[in-house]
């Protein structure tokens, strides 16, 4: 059986396990964006929040270690589950599991799309693919 890798460099092929990287971001995308819903959060709200978590790209205007610092930081599973569980765990304001879901949907939309965590070795190498 013949092994392949895949680098970020080759963002014309489809590996299996970069396919389940792209489904993944998919379920996050689709399972927050229900979970939203049921929760009976405003889509005026989400339409207007979905893309504020690229704000953290600014950082690049410092540098390429700022910038990767700041985008993988927001765009990471991390923060927004943690805030997920905060607020259940704590009974903290119920707008902040709205806010966390809107975060979670960001981050599953980009990968799906084929965004990832970047590199310091420029904005457009990322752990999925070189854009």
């Amino acid at each position: 059986m013949e092994h392949t890798t895949e680098t970020p460099s080759h963002s014309s092929t489809m590996s299996l396990p970069r396919l389940l990287l792209h489904a993944e971001g998919f379920a996050v995308f689709m399972g927050a964006i229900l979970a939203y819903g049921a929760l009976g959060g405003g889509w005026g709200w989400f339409a207007l929040c979905l893309l504020v978590p690229d704000v953290s790209a600014l950082g690049f205007l410092v540098n390429k270690q700022v910038g990767t610092l700041c985008y993988n930081a927001v765009h990471t599973t991390l923060l927004p589950l943690a805030l997920l569980g905060a607020t259940w765990a704590f009974s903290l304001p119920p707008v902040l599991m709205l806010v966390a879901l809107i975060w979670l949907a960001h981050i599953g939309m980009d990968r799906t799309v084929g965004y990832g965590l970047k590199y310091v070795t420029g904005f457009k190498v990322t752990h999925l693919q070189k854009l």
